[in-house]
């Protein structure tokens, strides 16, 4: 019985060229008390196997969080399976906005402690107690309202290349950090604004809503299905899009444009890019924004180091990373000391606290 992924990225790529299907990408998740998350993950990873599923999903105790891509011409028996599971039955699914066959290459179900990494101890709050869901037309409205303060809950490097308008948009490199900031900058407005809060699928926004609810905040708020299905929404009621530029996933494709805004630059010279990739060089492989123009100056490296790295024999290379481990370069995320245009850091309610 397998219960593992047994194919390489390469393998996988050329038997999704050779099969010839098209693929669809979507993603959902669900609160849920699972009592062993192991025995529920192998199920899954056996008949989501033979489904011909690809994909990153976290399993635990507190639920599920899926990113993946199937047949499209499986999908019907995709979405039955999920409805034979009694806290999976008639879930919403987050269907891509832009679809690549390739964006996801393996299919891996992991079991974890969180199916989001919250730091928060569940134990001491009301986790089911959260914010009101808004629809698209509904945010649209309450971000127009200047009693709102409208906070995107994703990382930097989210929210870098593409974010509503007018939203504070935390300086940090993980979820759990923001919480306490936002939480510390706003604490004197807990009765008389309205907390509205996003992100791309609403996964995160689903526990912070709780905890900022437990935290005495008294109007919360988040939108529905974070901004993929904000974009869906958008598109099928032709509603006025106000989200600036690119939507981050965490796939192959790296990001799903939701309008023509370009609003990040290329770290390496500065001109208006949005576009992320790793650096070439497999002891680095910093994830920041690099131009076409970089890239290929660069040989797709972040710095002069890595690129005469990357240039040297395979087994050269192998040889310097001996012994070492990644670089801490890696977690920045673009924030590197090298990279001259990086994001500045910055108090990240100066636009709100300038209005007060």
């Amino acid at each position: 019985m397998q219960l593992y992924n047994k194919l390489s990225a390469k393998e996988r790529a050329e038997l999704i060229d050779k099969t010839g299907k098209n693929r669809l990408t979507l993603s959902f998740y669900q609160y849920a008390k699972i009592d062993n998350p192991q025995s529920f993950r192998d199920h899954l990873f056996i008949t989501w196997d033979s489904l011909e599923v690809l994909g990153r999903i976290y399993v635990a105790h507190e639920g599920i969080n899926a990113q993946l891509s199937l047949p499209a011409d499986r999908f019907n028996e995709f979405k039955a399976h999920l409805d034979s599971i009694d806290f999976l039955k008639d879930i919403r699914l987050n269907i891509a906005v832009e679809q690549d066959n390739k964006s996801f290459l393996k299919l891996k179900i992991k079991v974890r402690n969180k199916i989001v990494a919250d730091g928060l101890n569940d134990d001491t709050f009301d986790v089911t107690n959260k914010g009101v869901h808004l629809k698209a037309e509904e945010f649209n409205r309450f971000i127009e309202d200047e009693n709102t303060v409208l906070v995107d809950m994703r990382n930097h490097y989210e929210s870098e290349i593409g974010h509503f308008k007018n939203a504070v948009t935390p300086d940090v490199d993980t979820f759990r950090e923001s919480l306490d900031i936002i939480e510390d900058d706003l604490k004197n407005h807990k009765e008389d604004k309205n907390l509205v809060m996003y992100c791309t699928g609403g996964i995160r926004c689903e526990k912070a809503s709780a905890y900022f609810k437990h935290k005495g905040f008294k109007n919360v708020y988040q939108l529905e299905g974070g901004i993929i299905e904000y974009t869906r929404q958008v598109k099928e009621y032709n509603l006025e899009n106000k989200f600036l530029g690119q939507n981050f996933v965490f796939d192959e494709r790296r990001a799903e444009r939701i309008s023509d805004d370009v609003i990040a630059n290329c770290h390496q010279c500065g001109t208006p890019f949005d576009v992320h990739t790793n650096c070439a060089n497999d002891a680095c492989h910093l994830l920041f924004i690099q131009c076409d123009a970089c890239k290929e100056e660069m040989n797709n490296c972040c710095s002069t180091t890595c690129k005469e790295i990357h240039a040297l024999p395979y087994e050269e290379q192998k040889e310097l990373r001996k012994g070492q481990a990644n670089s801490n370069d890696i977690f920045k995320k673009g924030r590197a000391d090298h990279l001259p245009y990086k994001k500045d850091l910055r108090n990240i309610f100066d636009h709100f606290n300038s209005k007060k």
